[in-house]
């Protein structure tokens, strides 16, 4: 016997709240068996992602914007949201999950630093990106060809070194003279980017940290 229709809904509602909740405290697991179970009992994909997988990420990424919560938190809570998406991605064959939008991430030519990179790549995953990570020192050329290959919507540049911040600006030179520059919004981050830096280099947006990111780019696509 199903519930009353009012009940389902408030069944769905708690169920989604709990998969939110146990993101954040990375309980990889009990985030997987949950999915299922909402899977289960009728809940659509589309909202499972985003009102409790993607939901518990970005209230994640608000606390640690405010320093509510660290570094070993968003990675061990990145595992949780990564086990419920598999999940989700096991149990629906031929179900359209559609990304918000998709992302070049790289750290530029000349800087081997991928912290900040690889805590970017969560926060834009968790806020439902999907990210093609370049890796590090990576050259102009290279990101002008992932440009091409698999057109995204954003082309996000990392420097962690006041030497290698000019390498942002040859980058984002190497995309306007390919012709590709106005199909991408370009964003600059890194400890010794500004805000005047990313206007002087001519970048649509800057952030200072990795949750500001998901948030410039999700305005990005909006």
């Amino acid at each position: 016997m199903q519930p009353p229709e009012g009940r389902k809904v408030e069944i769905e509602m708690s169920v989604l709240s709990d998969i939110a909740e146990l993101v954040q405290k990375g309980k990889a697991q009990e985030v997987s068996d949950l999915v299922a179970q909402a899977l289960d009992e009728g809940t659509p994909a589309q909202q499972i992602l985003d009102e409790g997988l993607l939901k518990g990420m970005g209230e994640l990424g608000v606390r640690f914007k405010n320093n509510e919560v660290f570094v070993p938190e968003v990675l061990i809570a990145a595992r949780a949201l990564n086990k419920g998406t598999e999940t989700l991605k096991a149990r629906l064959v031929g179900d359209d999950i559609k990304p918000i939008g998709r992302v070049v991430l790289a750290t530029v030519a000349g800087d081997l630093h991928d912290i900040g990179k690889n805590l970017v790549k969560l926060m834009l995953e968790g806020a439902g990106f999907e990210v093609i990570d370049l890796g590090t020192d990576v050259a102009a050329d290279k990101i002008v060809a992932a440009i091409s290959e698999n057109q995204p919507d954003i082309v996000a540049l990392s420097a962690l070194l006041t030497t290698t911040m000019a390498a942002q600006g040859e980058t984002i030179k190497a995309i306007e003279a390919s012709g590709l520059r106005d199909k991408v919004k370009i964003l600059v981050g890194g400890a010794p980017i500004t805000e005047s830096f990313a206007k002087e280099i001519g970048a649509d947006g800057y952030s200072e940290d990795a949750s500001g990111a998901a948030e410039a780019a999700k305005s990005f696509v909006s």
